[in-house]
This record gives structure tokens, sequence and C-alpha cells, in this order.
């Protein structure tokens, strides 16, 4: 039971940083795939709202997903300008990561660890490195992120960069934080400007 519960978080947290990447893609079939992909405007907001608030982002980003996938509710909103991913995951108290764990020296060792369990074949992670530990502000206060480069295998963008972080709502309760792109175009400011707009 606890290794298919590791296994599990693995896949979501590799999905988190990379795998979202594709989310929205493959918008080649007909309707009924279209309103799956791109379901209207207001469910997509009633299901973001078990997330967190998602109503002051602005207008340069938009909000692509928001659904539940082994007890966790995730949102995908991409910058629409740099095609730059954002994901926030409520963890349900269920933490893949902790603030302790983002600050921790070892948290390049956790992260490889996790993803080196994930053995899906539409996605691989190699070469992964944190570059930087800083802070940022999401759901009104501070958290803790470490920015981190990789190469990303079988799907076709190669080098990303990115965060991760861990955020608290007023609640207490966490939520993961995730923005990857292309690493030449990945942006701290884009990052750090649609996390401090969730609240």
């Amino acid at each position: 039971m606890g290794c298919l519960k590791n296994i599990c978080m693995s896949i979501l947290l590799a999905l988190a940083f990379v795998g979202f990447m594709s989310l929205g893609g493959d918008r080649i079939a007909g309707d009924i795939i279209e309103n799956f992909l791109n379901p209207p405007k207001s469910e997509l907001v009633k299901k973001a709202e078990k997330v967190g608030d998602f109503s002051k982002i602005n207008d340069e980003f938009e909000l692509e997903r928001a659904a539940g996938m082994l007890g966790y509710n995730g949102v995908v909103a991409e910058h629409k300008a740099s095609g730059q991913k954002l994901l926030v995951i409520d963890t349900n108290n269920k933490p893949i990561l902790t603030q302790d764990d983002i600050k921790s020296d070892k948290i390049e060792d956790k992260l490889i660890g996790l993803t080196k369990k994930v053995k899906y074949q539409a996605f691989q992670v190699e070469e992964f490195k944190v570059t930087k530990h800083g802070t940022l502000v999401s759901f009104g206060k501070e958290a803790p992120y470490i920015k981190f480069e990789a190469k990303a295998k079988k799907i076709p963008i190669g080098d990303i960069a990115g965060i991760i972080s861990v955020a608290e709502n007023k609640n207490g309760e966490q939520r993961l934080l995730v923005a990857a792109n292309e690493k030449k175009r990945y942006s701290q400011l884009i990052s750090d400007e649609f996390f401090k707009s969730v609240k």
C-alpha cells in the first residue's frame, strides 16, 4: 500500500513539473473532445474554487484546466504571451512536499528520487538540478521555492526551467505551486505575478 502511494505521489509530482506542459494539447478531435479539454469558463471557475481564489489573476493569464486526480485537485493556467505554465495543487493534507522540504539542502535528492520512481513512458526527466532557493508570495503569505532546470525526454520541449513551491492558504492547508517553461523562456516575474494573485 505504501509503495502504491509513493508511486502515485511520484507520478503527480512528475506531472506537476513536466507532464502538465502537455495538458491542453491534441485539440484535433471533434466537439466532444474539445468540450472535455476546454470546459465552459463557468465550470472551470467553479472547479478552480476548490483549490483557491483565482478571480484576481490578470488578463495575461488564462485558466486551462481544473481537475481532480488521485485524490488531489489541481488548476493549470497559462501565461498567454510566453506559454509559461503554472499549476496549483491542493494536496488535501497529503503533502507531496512540505515547506521544510523546499528549504532543505536535500530537496534536489528528494525530487530526483521521486522522479526516478516514475516509469510512465510519455515523458521522463533527466539532469534535474536545483539552481536557487527563494521566496514568493501566494495565498497572502510568503512561501519558499526552489528554482530548477531539467531535461525533458520524450516530449518536444527539451530543456525546461521553473520553480516548485509549497504555500499555505488562510486555513493552513498546503498548496503545491509549480511553474515551468522552456529554459530560455522561463520568467520568474511571470510566476511571481500569477502566484501573488492566488488567494
